[in-house]
């Protein structure tokens, strides 16, 4: 049964990609403001982060999880004296992105990652990019917090982008996919400002790790990436989000349904469906993708 309730934390917690490594990196923090759906007005915000290492690498993914490291080892200690099972649900934040996006230096090769269930197991699927962004940079300038930036513009995935790069800041990356500027991306926003990036800050992380604290501690990496085909990819991960304990279900028995958990309310059945709905709703939330135009294709399919 420990098992069980490792893999229900897991999928709560656990964006998590490559295996625990010593480095250093230089931490940038976005904040994203973006319209989750099409047909509404309303905004969310979220802080993400863009992680330069010193191994030729980037990573970009939310920053919520990791953001609540402190929180999650104070509800950790509380489980080790107990010995009972808790709801972390109710005092953590949930992540409002679960995949991590990775930028390999000096070809900048992009990779997608993200997770599924695989019966008990998380597992790593992801698909790679050569992608190249026709960058028309203008002598627009403007001053945005402290940085001193440029304007450039590109299209993408069915958007048109504007960017604000500082050359004073050395790295050709930024936030999501997008790099290849001659300076760090401070600012990005489509043409109908669904989606913006915003730096506010950044600082220096020393022994670097790119998973959280209850990624570490629960060995939820997911181990080595899964590489698929993007269509592959998309079909993949479109099934797991209708269905996403489609491989853990024929794994568990009646008896182990019906069994209480200590600690905490109803049954392993009732936190199954409770962590279901969970599911779906995070994956429900957004229907207005950053590329617009991926959507569109699906549905042509």
């Amino acid at each position: 049964m420990k098992k069980l309730f490792s893999v229900f934390l897991i999928a709560l917690f656990a964006f998590a990609g490559a295996q625990e490594s010593k480095e250093t990196a230089n931490r940038f923090f976005y904040e994203l403001t973006f319209k989750p759906k099409k047909d509404s007005a309303k905004v969310d915000k979220v802080i993400t982060i863009l992680d330069i290492t010193d191994k030729n690498r980037s990573i970009y993914q939310d920053y919520t999880v990791i953001a609540q490291d402190s929180i999650m080892k104070i509800e950790m200690e509380a489980i080790k004296k107990s010995g009972m099972m808790r709801d972390f649900s109710k005092s953590l934040k949930t992540p409002k992105i679960s995949a991590r996006i990775y930028k390999s230096y000096p070809g900048m090769k992009v990779q997608y990652v993200d997770k599924i269930a695989n019966g008990f197991t998380p597992t790593n699927i992801g698909y790679s990019e050569d992608l190249k962004f026709n960058w028309n940079i203008l002598s627009d300038k403007q001053k945005i917090g402290e940085y001193n930036t440029q304007k450039a513009t590109t299209e993408y995935g069915g958007r048109k982008w504007t960017a604000w790069f500082t050359a004073d800041i050395p790295f050709q990356d930024g936030p999501y996919k997008f790099y290849g500027l001659p300076g760090l991306i401070v600012k990005i926003e489509d043409s109908d400002k669904n989606y913006s990036w915003v730096l506010q800050g950044n600082k220096k992380i020393k022994d670097y790790t790119e998973f959280s604290y209850i990624e570490s501690l629960m060995q939820a990496s997911g181990g080595k990436v899964n590489e698929l085909s993007r269509e592959k990819f998309e079909k993949t991960f479109s099934d797991f989000k209708k269905d996403p304990f489609a491989s853990v279900r024929p794994m568990i028995t009646q008896e182990m349904m019906s069994k209480s958990i200590p600690g905490m309310d109803g049954t392993v059945g009732d936190m199954m469906k409770k962590q279901e709905k969970q599911y779906k709703d995070f994956y429900n939330a957004n229907d207005n993708p950053i590329e617009k135009d991926q959507a569109t294709d699906k549905k042509k399919k």
